[in-house]
């Protein structure tokens, strides 16, 4: 019986281009059918931004068709990747395979190794649509990254307060560059240097430092895991694991005092510093408070439908710092079975006991009907992507957008992360508040 997924919120794993992309003068060269390139990057990236360094309608491609499907695409993609290196200004070549060619058999890693002497490094990684969802293919990118590249790079000593930053995935998460940037700055204020390979600026030359960090730093419920367990097993680079995107005063202090106290940081500085953020953000909370507080047409019971970094980042802001109260949260990304378990014991773990059911459904159909069986007690709060905004309508409710697709707004740099991006978050929920009854 055919099975119609309504409304996915992922695409398939060559949407990982999109990670190569975002590597300052990183070539994604994709061994697929035509088409593919556009299509993925205007699904993940939309109004966010799909270019950098290098726009998807520019990608090398081999836009393999009917004569490579039967004697098979090799050949093509040998002259495509000696063409890329003779004309694209980029300092590491990353080919990306689509479902066509991994179907055929081509021998990819066999056409790799005739590029081992070439200028520019070249590495291959299979993405293949029917093998994972884009977010497995980011983890797959920085492992090919870590395993083809890295390891070939001479060995230099570790470089005290270097710390590796994982975590926000590029495109897929409308804010991941504001997120980095503001994750960077929190580490910075701690003393540390954050090491990004993402984003303007960063590129080669923070890729070649990963090797020589204290540790690797992931913020994320399970994306990226593998990365930096890789990581320690090939360099014996420790990593801590902080499943939470800090947002909001209650979060980012304790992301801070957890980050100090692995790093070895005074607890005394980390609070002082703490102690002036907070200060700070109270002062902006407390000259708004009544509308907060006040405002009739605002919602008391919270729902989320999006992936499990930004459920998790929102559902603890709400909860621990605004004082809302859970329903049923639903995430969207296809996480695999093994990390469900663990990521739903992160939605049981809020402050005063309160706990929250997680529903892991990529079917955006089924999502809707069963939030519309759901008692809010008045209008609801349904934090989502663009599908949920006619939902928040129909239910007379409010609503902020999260997650792709995103389609109602341009994100340049803005965050949710850290003191001032949980005000930032406050800012857009309370003004969609007003717009509902304007």
């Amino acid at each position: 019986m055919v099975k119609i997924l309504d409304e996915p919120r992922y695409v398939c794993a060559l949407g990982a281009m999109q990670t190569v992309q975002a590597i300052s003068r990183a070539i994604p060269i994709i061994h697929a059918g035509p088409g593919c390139a556009s299509k993925l990057a205007g699904s993940l990236a939309g109004t966010t931004g799909d270019s950098g360094f290098l726009n998807p309608q520019t990608y090398p491609c081999t836009n393999i068709g009917e004569t490579e499907v039967v004697f098979g695409g090799e050949e093509k993609l040998r002259d495509v990747i000696h063409n890329a290196l003779q004309v694209m200004d980029g300092d590491l070549f990353v080919v990306l395979s689509g479902c066509t060619t991994e179907i055929v058999g081509d021998d990819i890693d066999q056409v790799i190794r005739d590029f081992a002497d070439a200028d520019k490094p070249v590495i291959s990684v299979a993405t293949a649509g029917f093998k994972g969802t884009n977010l497995q293919g980011h983890e797959w990118v920085v492992n090919g990254l870590i395993r083809q590249y890295l390891t070939g790079l001479p060995e230099k000593g570790v470089i005290k307060g270097l710390v590796n930053l994982w975590g926000p995935v590029p495109s897929y998460e409308p804010h991941w560059l504001g997120n980095i940037r503001e994750l960077e700055h929190l580490l910075l204020e701690l003393g540390l240097v954050p090491n990004c390979i993402f984003g303007e600026f960063r590129g080669i030359e923070n890729l070649n430092k990963t090797p020589q960090a204290e540790f690797n730093l992931l913020v994320s419920p399970w994306v990226g895991l593998e990365n930096v367990q890789l990581l320690q097993q090939l360099f014996g680079t420790p990593y801590l694991h902080y499943p939470t995107l800090p947002v909001g005063a209650h979060e980012t202090s304790a992301f801070l005092r957890t980050v100090g106290a692995y790093a070895g940081i005074d607890p005394s500085y980390v609070d002082k510093l703490i102690e002036k953020h907070e200060k700070e953000y109270y002062y902006y909370l407390e000259r708004t408070v009544d509308i907060f507080f006040e405002n009739r047409t605002a919602s008391r019971m919270f729902t989320v439908v999006t992936d499990a970094t930004n459920a998790l980042a929102t559902s603890k802001f709400l909860i621990n710092d605004l004082g809302l109260m859970p329903k049923t949260l639903f995430i969207t990304e296809g996480v695999p079975e093994e990390h469900q378990e663990r990521i739903s014991g992160y939605f049981r773990a809020f402050n005063y006991g309160i706990e929250a059911d997680v529903v892991f459904s990529t079917d955006g159909y089924r999502i809707h009907r069963q939030i519309e069986q759901e008692d809010f007690a008045g209008p609801p709060l349904i934090i989502g992507s663009i599908f949920e905004k006619k939902l928040a309508r129909q239910l007379d409710g409010n609503f902020v957008c999260v997650s792709i697709p995103v389609r109602e707004k341009v994100i340049l740099h803005s965050t949710y992360v850290g003191y001032h991006g949980g005000l930032k978050f406050m800012e857009d929920l309370f003004t969609n508040v007003y717009q509902s009854f304007n």
